[in-house]
This record gives structure tokens, C-alpha cells and sequence, in this order.
């Protein structure tokens, strides 16, 4: 697994946010506006040039997806030490205790 930079994470969301906005036809002025931002703080954002958590939340607001967010820290709903052990089928018998088998000689 290779670790990324905190540059290099700023750089790929930017990116990433830059295509959404693209895909969704919309001009850096315009998502700027309905974010509440200054087209400064859109570009940087974009461009992976530091930004505000307020400007990121912001902008995924004004794209529609504010459901990124749940996957940042997803809250896990099945914990498995919670879960039953599935009972293993016996493949074969115990072995007798040698105490088992005096009784048994008796």
C-alpha cells in the first residue's frame, strides 16, 4: 500500500472535485456561488493549494454530495466479536482418558 503525502491527497480530492464540476457543467463561478465562496477559495480548493474544512463541506453541499462525508469514518454496524461462532462439525472422535479405559477393563 503506498502512503500519499498530505500534498498529494489535496491534489487528488481537488482533482476529483474539479471533474465533478465539470461533469456537472458547471463554471468555477458559478459553483462558487452557490457555495457562498470566493472564486479564490474555489481555485485553491481545486488546485490543491490548502483550503478550509468550511470551503471543502461547501462545495460538496453545492455539488450534491454531502454523502461523501459518510465515508470518511463509516461507523461500523455488525462488529463480529458480537456475532455467534458458527458450531464446527466434529470430524472425529476424542481420544478415550486412560482412566476411561481401566473403568473399562473392569
Amino acid at each position: 500500500m503506498t502512503s500519499n503525502t498530505i500534498a498529494e491527497h489535496e491534489t487528488l480530492l481537488g482533482e476529483r472535485l474539479k471533474a465533478l464540476r465539470l461533469n456537472q457543467n458547471l463554471d468555477q463561478k458559478t459553483l462558487a456561488a452557490r457555495a457562498g465562496l470566493s472564486v479564490g477559495a474555489l481555485k485553491n480548493l481545486e488546485n490543491g493549494a490548502g483550503s478550509t474544512t468550511r470551503t471543502l463541506l461547501s462545495v460538496l453541499r453545492a455539488l450534491g454530495r454531502e454523502e461523501w462525508l459518510s465515508t470518511v469514518a463509516p461507523i461500523a454496524t455488525i462488529n463480529p466479536l458480537n456475532m455467534p461462532r458458527a458450531a464446527q462439525q466434529r470430524q472425529r472422535a476424542s481420544r478415550k482418558s486412560s482412566k476411561c479405559l481401566i473403568d473399562d477393563q473392569d
